[in-house]
């Protein structure tokens, strides 16, 4: 059985407790692997590696850490195969999302801060009042928490900008996936990555994580997760007015209207609910039809979604997986319960598959209004709601009627309406007749419960620094 040790200052080490947890493969409920159970004294050495570290990884110039994190994105991608295997096995989802997009997303991210090291510029300003400069310095040692839904994927999302921005880092992935982090450090290891710069340390929430955003030594926390641990955190860190970045859950809105070319478009409408087993929090989970085309496009969504095929992660045929773990699974199957006591109408799906694993049926619902709890709380998994709307304004009624704000999709061929709808939505991204297109450079984050901050581009350079203001009188 494999066990997944911690990084610190550069070498791979167990828990100081000598306490393992288990690590299950979602396709077989069964254990494959521990990993070490991490605590406050591992955070500790942690720290005091990163903090040891800090002075020589700062003080290298830009290109030099742009070098490194071009070297470590190498490293993995001459990997990737190796890497999406595990990818796949510890989190459930098809090789083929792992190989294709998830793993060469983590490799761009490397390479996208690599070269954001080397672009990231400080502003000057003149002509009001003398000359003013602005530098941005690294914080120090800083702390990055990321999910089980996209291990590497998130994980590099959140390491690459604070190290290209000259920061220290301790890194606590999910103790329900930690293989391709586990990997990650000994591929730096192996090139040489300089000690102490990257730091992991596993462990569960309320031991690990909790003492690493505690920590005097840190000096901000980036955290992607559910928005109650997420509120936790922001609780925590209030009182050391330390840096906080918060990239939560959502409920987001998909807007198909009747002008669209919604046939066109619907295997990526049916992705955008489905894909991972719905466990991404961009996921559009509440589709908002027409009323006019509602029939229609009910039909052709639920006849796309009951062809998923659902299957072994490393079936190359599979689309969808199981779901990441056993709570995860329970939770899942019991917003399934509560849709039917609320009044749902199951019209493919509704039940976990009979067969070893925690797999559960793509599934849709119809008969719900916007004020009960199936369309207001994040169930994170393979569930769908439909809603029919008259006109625009009750559009955005609909979609604005969630406590969440992450992102929203916007099916028309009506550039004004288009404009119009996207400017009014109380969320943070909104996509235009398509789902999940990504240009890095641009900010990535939510409003309300789904968070606070934004990450990507310049928006994690900022938050990884420190702004300091020298005037010059003239």
């Amino acid at each position: 059985m494999r066990r997944y040790l911690h990084a610190i200052g550069g070498t791979p080490r167990p828990a100081h407790s000598g306490r393992w947890l288990p690590v299950f493969d979602p396709a077989v409920a069964q254990p494959y692997a521990e990993v070490a159970a991490g605590d406050a004294a591992d955070i500790d050495d942690a720290v005091a590696a990163a903090t040891a570290a800090f002075p020589a990884w700062s003080g290298l110039p830009a290109t030099e850490r742009a070098r490194w994190l071009e070297r470590l994105a190498d490293a993995l991608e001459a990997r990737l195969d190796d890497v999406a295997h595990a990818e796949a096995r510890d989190g459930g989802k098809p090789l083929r999302l792992a190989r294709d997009i998830e793993i060469p997303r983590a490799v761009a991210n490397l390479r996208f801060f690599a070269h954001a090291a080397t672009q990231f510029a400080s502003e000057s300003h003149h002509g009001q009042a003398g000359l003013n400069y602005t530098l941005r310095a690294p914080l120090g040692a800083v702390a990055t928490i990321s999910p089980w839904n996209l291990p590497l994927y998130l994980f590099t999302w959140k390491i690459a900008p604070a190290l290209a921005a000259g920061n220290t880092v301790v890194a606590k992935p999910s103790e329900v996936t930690p293989a391709t982090a586990t990997l990650l450090g000994e591929l730096a290891a192996e090139i040489g990555f300089p000690a102490g710069a990257l730091n992991i340390v596993h462990g569960l929430g309320h031991e690990a994580g909790e003492a690493l955003i505690d920590h005097p030594g840190i000096q901000a926390v980036s955290f992607t997760g559910s928005t109650a641990v997420g509120t936790r955190i922001a609780a925590r860190m209030a009182p050391r007015l330390k840096k906080v970045s918060l990239e939560l859950g959502g409920k987001n809105p998909t807007l198909i209207f009747a002008d669209s070319d919604w046939r066109a478009h619907l295997d990526t409408i049916v992705r955008s609910a489905f894909q991972n087993s719905g466990q991404i929090c961009l996921c559009g989970s509440r589709l908002l039809i027409e009323r006019t085309i509602y029939a229609e496009f009910r039909d052709a969504f639920v006849e796309r979604a009951l062809a998923l095929r659902v299957g072994d992660p490393m079936d190359s045929d599979a689309q969808m997986g199981p779901l990441v773990s056993q709570a995860h699974f329970d939770k899942v199957v019991a917003a399934l319960a509560r849709a039917r006591e609320e009044g749902a109408r199951v019209l493919c799906g509704g039940h976990a598959l009979q067969r070893p694993g925690w797999f559960v049926a793509p599934t849709v619902l119809e008969g719900l209004g916007p004020d009960c709890a199936t369309n207001r709380e994040e169930i994170f998994g393979p569930v769908a709601t439909l809603q029919a709307f008259d006109d625009d304004a009750q559009a955005l009624a609909l979609a604005n009627a969630s406590d969440y704000g992450l992102a929203a999709s916007v099916w028309t061929t009506r550039l004004d309406r288009a404009h119009r709808i996207a400017a009014r939505l109380n969320v943070g991204m909104v996509w235009i007749n398509t789902w999940l297109m990504r240009d890095l450079r641009t900010p990535f984050g939510g409003v309300g419960q789904s968070g606070l901050g934004r990450e990507g581009g310049h928006e994690a350079m900022r938050f990884f620094t420190d702004a300091k203001n020298i005037g010059i009188a003239l």
